[in-house]
């Protein structure tokens, strides 16, 4: 049952501030109708395409630098990034990531998304993963968009620092990581706490 333009038009502007990566495809099936109509609906709107949302919350988020590695070694791109606190990527599902026989995306992609967004809100250049626990939970497709969103949790009893890594498809979990990850300045406190007992 097709809704009327004006609750359709206010649905969609609350959809996009939830989820501002949506898709105009993913947002054409989510309200039956067609890409066009929603396009016209963002004109009218004034609501920016995805490309322009993404630029904007790079350009307004991103002011602080990677660290631990060169960012072109990050898989992904960085869109948010507070060092030592949180940061967000993007990776778009492309040939090159999935199974040939099924378009389904190799798990290594979002693992290597997931993990270089772990070192990179790290404030340490010498920040390097210990441990993972991982779980993937659902397959992602070609053409599927990867958010993931990093969070750090502290540190754990060994002084490494616990990063807990979520993925999304949309509002959809599709992969959660726990990473310890070593870092120079917590190994050099370990060593001066040890040799002053």
């Amino acid at each position: 049952m097709k809704i009327k333009k004006e609750e359709r038009q206010r649905l969609l502007t609350e959809t996009i501030e939830q989820t501002p990566f949506i898709t105009d495809d993913d947002l054409a099936k989510k309200f039956n109708v067609s890409i066009q109509t929603i396009r016209l609906d963002r004109m009218e709107l004034a609501i920016p395409e995805l490309r322009e949302r993404i630029k904007s919350v790079a350009t307004y988020q991103r002011n602080e630098t990677v660290k631990a590695l060169p960012i072109d070694e990050v898989i992904g791109e960085i869109i948010d990034l507070e060092l030592d606190n949180r940061a967000i990527s993007i990776l778009v599902i492309n040939e090159e990531h999935v199974f040939s026989r099924n378009k389904i995306a190799r798990g290594h992609h979002l693992f290597a998304q997931a993990n270089s967004l772990a070192v990179a809100v790290i404030n340490d250049e010498l920040a390097l993963t210990a441990t993972s626990e991982l779980k993937f939970t659902r397959q992602v497709n070609q053409g599927e968009r990867v958010i993931a969103k990093a969070f750090v949790d502290g540190e754990n009893d060994k002084g490494l620092t616990i990063v807990r890594v979520t993925s999304y498809v949309g509002n959809e979990v599709v992969f959660t990581g726990l990473f310890s990850m070593y870092r120079s300045k917590e190994q050099k406190g370990e060593y001066s706490n040890e040799t002053s007992n």
